[in-house]
């Protein structure tokens, strides 16, 4: 008898649209603080875990930057890619494209190579045990200035081979993306790949102009594109990919139930959509959870599940052997549960 929640669970995945600090469980954040002789805030885990009722981004940010603070050591940001990792072969998640946010840790005078080192050293334990592939993004806060955006650019130059991109993050209010136009360029010029979140709680507009004057080759959420009809028929056109993460917008309050959700009016009108968790020890789920809730929501069919997974390959900056593959298991499954 067919079983789509696991089908779901089995057929091979990519994630897209994954903040690693956003990863950072309850458990593992006590255990840190405790490693690194930190008092949090809250009395247990139960406490922290009541903490993450959002009204809006901004309120997620602030406990977001606090729980950071935990991350002292390279075995620290080890540990945590590391329990991402495992939840990835846990789920089948094959690929996954990382986010990590450097002047969040530099700005405490933890330095850019305590991060990546110890992130570089999870990502080869994962392909070695796992078989699992990655490529790290290096995100921008977009409610810093530019000049900090550069002096991180400057910084990370000498690990460059560790990093596939640069990506824009933090509050999306108040700061478009034509204020890091310069930065872009300069990374683009570095042969790095660029992505923005954009449209997510700013406007439509912010989603062009990411397109437009960063150059971008993905969208991190666009879920507001849906604004700008003229924008949508271009973005289908190019199909340019939207990494779309449905928890998230329910618990930032983009819209206040899943079933609200634009997912449906978005793929009906051909864009180029894939499913993400973005901050999954903050939003109740991976993205296992995300394709699980969704599929029952919108009563997606297999085949709907595997067009999304093969979107996300497809968007990926995977090499293109690994995307054949990764595609060709997708296609395995799909044929074994047809």
């Amino acid at each position: 008898m067919f079983n789509q929640q696991d089908f779901i669970k089995k057929i091979a995945k990519v994630e897209l649209h994954l903040h690693i600090e956003g990863s950072l469980e309850p458990e593992l954040m006590f255990k840190l603080a405790k490693r690194n002789d930190i008092t949090l805030p809250y009395a247990s885990v139960e406490d922290l875990r009541k903490a993450y009722q959002f009204n809006n981004l901004q309120e997620f940010l602030d406990l977001y930057y606090q729980g950071a603070e935990v991350l002292q050591t390279e075995q620290d940001f080890f540990d945590l890619a590391w329990a991402y990792f495992e939840t990835c072969h846990r789920d089948n998640v094959l690929h996954t494209e990382i986010f990590f946010d450097p002047q969040t840790h530099t700005e405490r005078g933890i330095a850019i190579y305590t991060v990546i080192n110890g992130l570089v050293r999870a990502k080869q334990q994962a392909f070695t045990q796992f078989g699992i592939t990655c490529e790290y993004i290096m995100c921008f806060l977009r409610h810093l200035s530019q000049d900090s955006a550069i002096e991180t650019l400057e910084a990370a130059k000498p690990y460059l081979k560790h990093i596939i991109g640069v990506g824009l993050d933090s509050s999306e209010q108040g700061h478009p993306p034509e204020k890091f136009q310069q930065v872009f360029a300069m990374a683009k010029q570095l042969g790095l790949q660029r992505v923005a979140h954009a449209g997510e709680e700013g406007p439509a507009a912010n989603v062009a102009n990411a397109w437009l004057l960063l150059d971008v080759s993905r969208i991190d959420h666009g879920v507001r594109c849906l604004e700008d009809e003229v924008l949508v028929k271009e973005l289908a056109a190019a199909q340019m990919p939207l990494t779309v993460c449905p928890f998230s917008n329910v618990k930032l309050k983009v819209v206040e139930h899943l079933s609200e959700h634009p997912l449906p009016k978005m793929l009906q009108k051909g864009l180029a959509v894939t499913i993400n968790s973005d901050d999954p020890a903050y939003f109740g789920g991976y993205l296992l959870d995300n394709l699980q809730a969704c599929s029952e929501t919108f009563a997606w069919s297999p085949l709907q599940i595997a067009q999304l997974c093969q979107n996300a390959v497809a968007a990926s900056y995977a090499s293109e052997q690994r995307k054949s593959e990764l595609s060709q298991l997708i296609d395995n499954r799909l044929a074994e549960f047809s």
